[in-house]
């Protein structure tokens, strides 16, 4: 039987000239040339490892999920410790749909962090941030840390006992920072201890200036990205190599990935709906097993095993300066591998990104396999 997969005649010659109308209207209107120019002659290199690309793609889509259901929330959540947790709840039992569009929420903002980390390692062992493009991994560091942000701020959103014991021991840690770490104890926590001001404070950080910080690191990001094209293996650069055009052949693919990450969401947001919990009662102990987030729990996990006091130091003091460090130098990467610029594809980075990469899967394995509490 024919299905009419193929379009009649007239049916494609009306479409086209739509098009054709719209892009005349649009050319009367505003000089979009440059734009027409940039879509025709932009290509993207095929090779073996081109699949990595798509993941930039599907970070992007679940932050577009973040924005679009985080909207939805804001129009019931209040943000205070009287109502929070009863707003949530809210959402939950009696707004249509409102416990699908939290779990999706809350399940995104893992999927984004997981593509994010994804995404960082495969442009690292890739070398994609050599010459021209160390700003442009610099911004997408940057970005991984907000997502961190967003993450850590939006956990105590629900106000309910796991997020307020957790946020309450990762504050703590901030603490041990040397010199400043008084100060940035109070400033998160908007005064000694996890109080309503905390919520407030966080709330504020979760919708306002988080969000604000990414739109135009993200607005530099995918223009610097757009401008400088996509990076190749340094062993491939200078061999002959396929190219597809951006549009439609990759665009199109990207949303092919989009699809099924959309699909992955909504499935895990079903099968496994975001619990809520008991309402957090900030003078009740805090009770047994909590743990923070998963893209945490390897920090944690170190701290433990770190001893009291090594040397004249606080093992947690060096804990938290040694983590520092590494983000700095994640950071300089792009500056410190000065083989990858002059075209030489060094082994030692790609060890020790191996070492980096097991370290964190390991450290968060035995957390789950040998919980404690903090």
């Amino acid at each position: 039987m024919n299905t009419g997969a193929v379009r009649p005649k007239g049916q494609t010659e009306n479409s086209d000239m739509n098009t054709s109308r719209s892009l005349a209207w649009l050319r009367e209107r505003y000089d979009i040339s440059g734009l027409e120019l940039f879509f025709k002659k932009k290509e993207v290199p095929i090779h073996s490892h081109s699949l990595w690309y798509y993941f930039g793609g599907i970070t992007l889509f679940f932050f577009v999920v973040q924005v679009i259901t985080g909207i939805m929330l804001l129009l019931y959540y209040r943000p205070t410790a009287e109502a929070a947790f009863e707003s949530v709840q809210f959402i939950m039992t009696e707004v249509r749909f409102g416990w699908l569009i939290r779990s999706i929420h809350s399940w995104s903002a893992n999927l984004m962090v997981l593509a994010a980390f994804i995404h960082l390692f495969s442009v690292f062992f890739m070398r994609s941030y050599r010459r021209p493009r160390e700003l442009t991994w610099i911004s997408g560091v940057f970005l991984l840390l907000l997502s961190l942000g967003f993450g850590f701020s939006g956990y105590l959103l629900p106000w309910n006992e796991l997020a307020f014991f957790a946020t309450k021991v990762g504050t703590e840690i901030v603490a041990v920072v040397p010199f400043v770490g008084e100060f940035l104890l109070k400033f998160l926590r908007g005064g000694e201890e996890v109080t309503g001001a905390t919520l407030t404070r966080f709330f504020g950080f979760h919708v306002a200036v988080l969000p604000m910080i990414c739109t135009f690191l993200l607005a530099f990001h995918l223009l610097a990205v757009q401008k400088q094209g996509m990076s190749v293996p340094i062993a491939m650069e200078n061999k002959p190599m396929r190219v597809m055009p951006f549009f439609p052949n990759f665009l199109m693919r990207d949303f092919l990935g989009w699809i099924l990450a959309l699909g992955v969401l909504v499935a895990i947001a079903a099968l496994f709906p975001w619990e809520l919990g008991v309402k957090a009662d900030p003078f009740a102990p805090a009770p047994a097993g909590i743990t923070p987030e998963w893209y945490f729990v390897f920090m944690f996990q170190t701290l433990k095993f770190i001893p009291a006091k090594i040397w004249f130091m606080e093992g947690e003091v060096l804990g938290v300066l040694a983590f520092a460090i590494a983000g700095v130098l994640l950071i300089l990467v792009p500056f410190l591998d000065k083989k990858s610029n002059a075209g030489q594809p060094g082994k030692a980075l790609s060890v020790i990104g191996v070492l980096v990469l097991v370290y964190i899967i390991v450290m968060t394995i035995i957390s789950y396999v040998m919980p404690q509490t903090f």
